[in-house]
């Protein structure tokens, strides 16, 4: 291509059209804003990352709590309609030697299990589930509650069996409380004598009870189990057993 030629003085001056030439210096970025520039975007998508699993472990916890308040209502329900104490032999003392020992407390002779407990106290100390001796966790007719996938399948197991809801746990406290305080605990063998005749008295079988039902979890990365529901109610006062 030819260029443009200008006489300036006694000497000629050729100029190229297609070169530009830039009115100041031109130059890139330093190190030291590339470096701010990372630094900047890094933190950016660190507070994204975080921001997600904290809106994940927020809704976990929520579709845990939900669950612990489900299998502790469905417990509740299973026990609400029971005695307090056996119907045959009731909660009595046997005195010998000068002392007295409670008899009828806990799961009389032939009781194994859920479906055979026919009274309040027979729950003392059960675990349904996780870490307990009995299947579970359990709905309020008895029955083992079973782990369901994504699609709504039932989990097998190698044998093709159904799985239990894994990690869930429904604990079972059963006290024998003061009718004029629930929060005081009185032993098994606890009594009180007649006032004449305006107190007729309480037999060892009469007392108002307790019942504490606790439901843990412990996920597949955590290293212990987590309390996700307690539910207490207080079998009242009765005169008879």
């Amino acid at each position: 291509m030819v260029g443009l030629v200008s006489n300036q003085g006694s000497r000629t001056v050729r100029r190229c059209p297609w070169r530009l030439v830039p009115a100041g210096r031109s130059r890139g970025f330093t190190l030291l804003e590339t470096a701010l520039a990372t630094v900047i975007i890094g933190v950016g998508v660190l507070a994204m990352i975080e921001a997600q699993a904290s809106f994940t472990r927020t809704n976990d916890f929520s579709s845990n709590s939900a669950t612990g308040n489900y299998l502790a209502n469905e417990l509740r329900e299973r026990m609400h309609l029971l005695p307090r104490h056996d119907p045959v032999s009731g909660l009595y003392t046997i005195v010998a030697g000068g002392s007295s020992t409670v008899r009828g407390w806990g799961a009389e002779a032939g009781e194994n299990g859920i479906l055979d407990y026919d009274d309040l106290d027979d729950f003392d100390g059960a675990v349904f589930g996780a870490g307990g001796a009995f299947a579970g966790p359990v709905d309020a007719t008895g029955t083992v509650l079973q782990e369901i996938s994504d699609s709504g399948a039932p989990v097998l197991d190698e044998q093709e069996q159904s799985v239990p809801l894994r990690g869930w746990s429904q604990r079972v406290s059963v006290e024998k409380v003061d009718p004029q305080n629930v929060a005081t605990v009185r032993d098994g063998s606890y009594s009180r004598a007649a006032i004449g005749t305006t107190f007729a008295g309480l037999t060892v079988g009469q007392f108002p009870l307790r019942v504490t039902i606790t439901v843990r979890f412990q996920g597949p990365l955590d290293t212990e189990p987590h309390e996700m529901a307690k539910l207490v109610f207080i079998a009242p006062f009765s005169p008879t057993n």
